[in-house]
């Protein structure tokens, strides 16, 4: 079985790009297929499969993601759709934006694994820029917005197969693509890059683009008022702007080594997670690091998180459930109060290891490509036995 796997973009270190290395441990061989790639953007994992990555004509002009999102549109519409994936039997398209866009081979088994439909065309409202935009920029916006929803709903059509990470976001892609079926694989948290540490020192940690809808200043604010230390890691369009935000209690990192990281999680009290977030496997990387998690209570935490009631020792997390200064606050002031216990929330974080994940992909394409290619023999058979008309079976379960 030959397989090709079509991601948007690999120039940042997201989830999305973990979930994609995991798709290549369940698919060693594979032929990876993008808009661009910076090999120092991204994991470094990549390199390993370097000979493998095919990049469309926007490679020559996104150096750097800020490049890629300026000429986005319509330039990396016009790029993934030229791109050809072509002579593979089966075809593992990752995509929140641009993937599914590609020219793939109509008799390839398509699998569409979508983390949420595009943000930009589906939920406008969660980037500042639309937010602030007004009169002729609106009505500009607005326009660009109609356009990306019909290229996005008739790119997803193409799809035999569709794959989401949960129950919300399962229903975003119906309601989006007018799908009826979805899969649900909860994307993977890779515990063997995390361990437990016997004493965690008195910072808390968030670890998060530093982009509008990520509510890292909603965190900032916070620990400006309570006064308690906190370690922010990532980077992103806001930076500059959050950093003047911060106090001296709040330190900021950024382009960490994985074992960097992974003493931050183990070390610190609990992540911070104020966000709304489709899934956030950061959560699932703090308990793969024996700590807890103070989240905002919508949202993809509702299915990967323990919430405290009433035994924190059995609890994984505390959820806050409005986004102000008032609730995190109050979430921050009561895990103080509390013990959790690392080596149950360690467990707990197994539950959504690696190999499940490559388990559980692996069975349903290898059963769907199994179902494919025994109703074409059957369909050949007939053709040749009965005189019956030689037609390629129908796969899409939409």
């Amino acid at each position: 079985m030959k397989v090709a796997i079509v991601h948007d973009e690999l120039m940042r270190r997201g989830g999305a790009e973990q979930v994609v290395l995991t798709m290549l441990k369940a698919y060693p061989d594979a032929d990876i297929y993008t808009l661009a790639y910076n090999p120092e953007g991204t994991y470094p994992e990549y390199k390993q499969h370097k000979e493998k990555i095919h990049t469309s004509s926007m490679q020559i002009l996104s150096k750097t993601v800020k490049w890629m999102q300026r000429l986005y549109f319509p330039s990396a519409i016009w790029a993934m759709k030229s791109l050809d994936v072509q002579g593979y039997d089966v075809v593992i398209v990752s995509n929140t934006h641009s993937a599914k866009y590609v020219n793939i081979d109509k008799n390839s088994l398509i699998f569409i694994y979508t983390y949420t439909p595009f943000r930009l065309a589906w939920n406008p409202t969660s980037y500042s820029q639309y937010n602030n935009s007004k009169g002729a920029f609106r009505w500009v916006f607005n326009r660009v917005i109609s356009y990306l929803r019909k290229v996005d709903k008739e790119a997803a059509q193409k799809g035999n197969y569709f794959l989401g990470m949960t129950e919300e976001t399962v229903q975003r892609i119906k309601d989006a693509y007018s799908i009826k079926d979805v899969k649900i694989i909860p994307p993977d948290v890779k515990c063997r890059n995390f361990h437990v540490s016997t004493k965690p020192k008195d910072y808390f940690l968030l670890v998060s683009r530093l982009e509008y809808y990520k509510k890292a200043d909603l965190a900032i604010e916070v620990f400006n008022k309570l006064g308690l230390k906190l370690i922010v890691v990532g980077n992103g369009s806001k930076a500059k702007e959050l950093k003047a935000l911060a106090k001296d209690n709040i330190e900021f990192k950024s382009g960490l080594s994985s074992d960097e990281l992974s003493d931050l999680y183990a070390n610190c009290k609990a992540l911070i997670f104020p966000q709304y977030e489709d899934y956030g496997i950061t959560p699932l990387e703090a308990n793969a690091s024996g700590r807890p998690v103070i989240a905002f209570g919508v949202g993809g935490v509702l299915e990967t998180m323990i919430p405290y009631t009433t035994i924190s020792i059995k609890s994984t997390a505390i959820f806050f459930h409005e986004q102000t200064v008032e609730s995190l606050s109050e979430a921050v002031l009561q895990f103080e109060l509390l013990d959790f216990d690392p080596n149950f929330i360690r467990k707990h974080a197994e539950k959504f290891d690696e190999g499940i994940f490559v388990k559980r992909l692996r069975e349903f394409v290898n059963e769907k490509y199994s179902k494919m290619k025994k109703g074409k023999s059957v369909t050949i058979k007939l053709n040749l036995d009965e005189g019956y008309k030689l037609e390629k079976p129908a796969a899409n379960h939409r």
